[in-house]
């Protein structure tokens, strides 16, 4: 098959970019054609087509350490929003007529999935749209561009989440009755790019790393990641604190470090691949203490692949990553004493950080490698393009889901049933016939 990606970010940088660059390398070696369409100069894989768009601006959800200083989508004005969407239906037109896809998968909503809707009403292309949970809020704060969205959202012929906690996000925004197109496919990990042993002696020599106990923040600066609260809690860990990323938070972090005189908090910055995975393997513990809902905590799970104890809250996702005690730790949202005594927890008991480890490993193994998230969308591929009949996309969700939640499902599609009589298996089929 060819299938023409839609992105509106550079490919590094973010959760989402390698989200896509993984996946359409998995698809690759699954024998499919694969192009992408997005504001990336830079190539990564000679069998991918690439297709520049040059938009006048590239503007962020949240942020992005590529982008310091891009306006926001709520920043944007009309005129610039039209300019932005023109410039991606030009690029994403040619790439239409030069590669001709089987199907376009658009990665956020935005306005590149009023592009695929565009495009669908005049080439028939078809297409599906996935969201990754910071477009959610981005649709939230922009209430009169949710029309838009919304209309594209139905002409979708599949609408995929990475989390239950997005699904459930998602359905606070848009109709209930797009539950019949809604899959959850979580992201993966590429496990060859994480060996269960790798080299460390230059980021020790780097970041003088010798004889310390290592706690490792990744991510953005940015407000809903908590990271405030590591720092505040640093006085009392028995190691050093080490925070890579950039953002809005940066400067703060600066004054709390200076107020409390700390010697044992480093920051980083933005780090490179060849630096944060040896990173995540010497780190003795990964933390990521998040304050808000992650749609899916893709640092959380290359920490695990690692081999690398991990801490965090219960919020969004987590809670479906980390399951206390037996492969991480769960630590009170905005607290930073419970942080501390955690992150001493590990630091303190080998044993117990080695069984956590072994288990976060073994956890990726099975249920997030790219593989299995890459032979699910070819699945979903093809049942839309009509090469198989549906037989392993929904009905995969559905049976993973349990009786409340199908009642649930069933209730936002409007589907009428006696809630004290039906049955899991007759819940699954009246959605599954829902859904066709």
């Amino acid at each position: 098959m060819k299938i023409l990606f839609l992105y509106d970010f550079p490919l590094w940088g973010n959760g989402s970019g390698t989200y896509l660059r993984f996946l359409s390398k998995e698809l690759v070696k699954k024998k499919h054609e694969v192009g992408i369409v997005a504001p990336e100069y830079r190539r990564f894989m000679d069998k991918i087509k690439q297709y520049r768009v040059e938009p006048p601006q590239v503007p962020v959800f949240v942020g992005h350490p590529e982008l310091e200083g891009a306006k926001r989508y709520c920043e944007l004005s009309p005129r610039e929003i039209t300019d932005i969407y023109n410039s991606y239906l030009d690029t994403t037109m040619e790439a239409v007529y030069n590669f001709k896809p089987d199907i376009i998968h658009v990665n956020h909503l935005s306005v590149i999935a009023w592009v695929a809707r565009y495009i669908f009403s005049l080439t028939g292309t078809r297409y599906i749209i996935t969201t990754h949970g910071s477009c959610l809020s981005n649709s939230l704060e922009n209430k009169a561009q949710i029309s838009l969205t919304e209309d594209s959202l139905r002409q979708a012929k599949a609408v995929t989440m990475v989390s239950k906690d997005a699904k459930d996000r998602f359905f606070d925004v848009f109709d209930k009755k797009l539950v019949r197109l809604s899959r959850i496919i979580p992201a993966g990990i590429d496990l060859s790019h994480f060996p269960k042993k790798i080299k460390t002696s230059h980021i020790e020599e780097k970041y003088k790393l010798n004889g310390k106990k290592v706690v490792l923040f990744a991510g953005r600066l940015s407000p809903e990641k908590g990271i405030e609260y590591i720092v505040n809690a640093a006085n009392k860990i028995k190691g050093d604190v080490f925070i890579a990323g950039e953002g809005p938070k940066k400067k703060e972090l600066e004054e709390i470090i200076k107020k409390k005189r700390l010697t044992n908090v480093h920051l980083l910055g933005y780090l490179l691949p060849e630096d944060l995975l040896p990173f995540y393997h010497r780190a003795d513990i990964c933390i990521s203490p998040s304050v808000v809902a992650e749609s899916f905590g893709l640092v959380v799970v290359e920490a695990m692949a690692m081999g690398t104890p991990v801490i965090t809250t219960d919020k969004g996702a987590l809670s479906f990553l980390v399951k206390d005690g037996k492969n991480g730790l769960i630590v009170k949202p905005r607290n930073s004493g419970d942080i501390a005594k955690k992150c001493n927890r590990l630091l303190e008991n080998e044993k117990l950080s080695k069984k956590l480890a072994e288990n976060a490993r073994r956890d990726v193994e099975e249920k997030f490698c790219w593989e299995k998230v890459a032979t699910r969308f070819e699945t979903l591929y093809k049942t839309i393009s009509g090469e198989i009949k549906e037989k392993n996309g929904r009905s995969e969700d559905l049976e993973d889901l349990s009786k409340a939640e199908l009642i649930k499902e069933a209730s936002m599609a409007g589907i009428d049933f006696v809630k004290s009589k039906v049955t899991k298996k007759e819940l699954i089929r009246k959605l599954k016939r829902n859904g066709k």
